[in-house]
């Protein structure tokens, strides 16, 4: 398959070709010191610079947005003495990291470490600009969960070393199902009765909403079904956006909205957590992430929430995924193998977890380390089954997906696709056959190779 090759670039090609993030002491400047190389001229700005490095300290560049980075670099800086690690912080990949990093690429002055999601991973590839770590990261692989290992490894081959890993579970107010005598729903048609339920209780309480922005959402919600949305078939692409498995759960939410079982607005606004705290939403789909956002956003409902494994369609447990994060190794890096040290310890050393355990709850995708997250997890919001407990299982029942190339833009693509449908002006279904078409034709008119098996899986 052409997923390392291809020379399309991604959607995000076409924001302006952006300079490096700011750097004290970029890698170029380093290899000038020590063989004569021409550098970059160096700034003001990176969070842990050359200048407190050893001179015989190889140093490591790395591009990131994720919270708490800092913290992780420091911690590697203090205990390496051969190896040091300079952070540039950068815009979330949807805001515009995914386009400087894959730009950085085409320029030739990319970092040695680019920050990758595993839905942005394919989209990555395509720019040519990663190396390859199959044999590097073959002694690891064991230790990881299924989700998380296959995320890093698109074409069967690893293209980046996986951190965390987020299965979707439902959070609910455990003491509002309990005083109104409410089960806790284990099937979709369960969640439809314990929806009913709630509105009978409280005129103006839904049990969730559908966040009809939010195509990584909608994408998390289809996979639970087990219905990938992309396969590699050959030297293919066979993409099915609108195949079975989605066009259930698209009918299955269109008529939660339409019959006002549910609400259709953002998560995560003002609006949103007072409705949570006020008892006005009594429950989120969500990902792993959000054991620690809830307990940020709203620590005065502490003892009032739980954790569950999603309701299922037939019974048999499946979680779909919202996010992840990998890192990957470019392919121009010139000290790959420190950059390789670096991401082994990010990935698997328990010191890592515990750090993360001081500003967040971490999810590690290495398995190992989750029973120290397990450890150091600072309990007490949450009522019910304990929280690592549900969160393992939920990890354990992840299906097989693959993210195609165009992931991103798409999520774009379905976030506008299903803008009108809150006011009437189109429905889920019909929305989602759009996406499908615009998903075909994207792709093609990117010189892939693409199967429309939604057209296949009608006949």
């Amino acid at each position: 398959m052409m997923l390392s090759t291809n020379t399309a670039g991604a959607e995000a090609e076409s924001a302006p070709s952006p300079s490096p993030p700011p750097s004290s002491c970029s890698r170029r400047t380093v290899l000038r010191a020590s063989a004569g190389l021409g550098a970059a001229a160096a700034t003001a700005g990176t969070l842990s610079g050359c200048s407190s490095s050893s001179s015989k300290a190889t140093t490591v560049t790395v591009w990131s947005w994720l919270t708490g980075m800092d913290k992780y670099v420091a911690a590697f800086n203090k205990k390496h003495t051969d190896i040091h690690v300079e952070l540039s912080v950068i815009a979330a990949g949807l805001s515009g990291g995914y386009a400087q990093q894959t730009n950085a690429i085409r320029a030739h002055n990319a970092p040695d470490i680019l920050h990758v999601e595993y839905q942005g991973l394919p989209q990555i590839l395509t720019s040519g600009g990663l190396r390859e770590l199959t044999d590097d990261l073959a002694d690891l692989a064991g230790g990881y969960s299924d989700a998380a290992w296959q995320g890093v490894r698109p074409d069967g081959r690893t293209w980046a070393v996986p951190m965390d890993i987020a299965p979707m579970v439902f959070y609910y107010r455990k003491d509002l199902f309990d005083r109104h005598a409410i089960e806790l729903p284990r099937t979709w048609d369960d969640f439809r009765l314990a929806a009913r339920a709630v509105r009978k209780a409280r005129a103006d309480a839904r049990i969730t909403t559908f966040p009809l922005n939010d195509g990584s959402f909608f994408a998390g919600m289809c996979w639970q079904g087990g219905d990938p949305w992309w396969q590699v078939e050959g030297d293919s692409w066979a993409v099915d956006v609108a195949g079975e498995g989605t066009r259930r759960t698209a009918e299955y939410w269109q008529e939660m909205i339409s019959s006002g079982l549910v609400k259709a607005d953002p998560t995560g606004s003002q609006e949103w957590i007072s409705a949570m705290h006020t008892g006005r939403l009594w429950g989120l789909l969500g990902a792993s992430w959000s054991v620690g956002s809830l307990n940020k956003s709203i620590p005065d409902d502490k003892g009032r929430w739980a954790v569950a494994t999603m309701p299922t369609w037939d019974g048999e447990p499946a979680n779909g995924m919202q996010g992840g994060t990998a890192f990957g190794i470019s392919k121009e890096s010139e000290v790959a193998d420190a950059a390789l040290t670096f991401l082994r310890w990010l990935s698997t050393d328990p010191e890592v977890v515990r750090i993360g355990a001081t500003f967040s709850s971490p999810f590690p995708g290495y398995e190992p380390s989750r029973e120290v997250a397990r450890r150091v997890y600072r309990g007490g919001y949450f009522l019910g089954e304990p929280v690592y407990d549900v969160l393992d299982r939920a990890a354990a029942q992840v299906p097989e997906w693959t993210w195609g190339p165009n992931a991103l833009g798409l999520f774009s693509t379905v976030a506008n696709a299903f803008g009108p449908v809150s006011s009437g002006g189109t429905t889920l279904p019909r929305a989602v056959r759009g996406v499908q078409t615009e998903a075909v034709s994207g792709m093609r008119a990117r010189g892939l190779s693409v199967i429309n098996a939604s057209d296949r899986s009608r006949t």
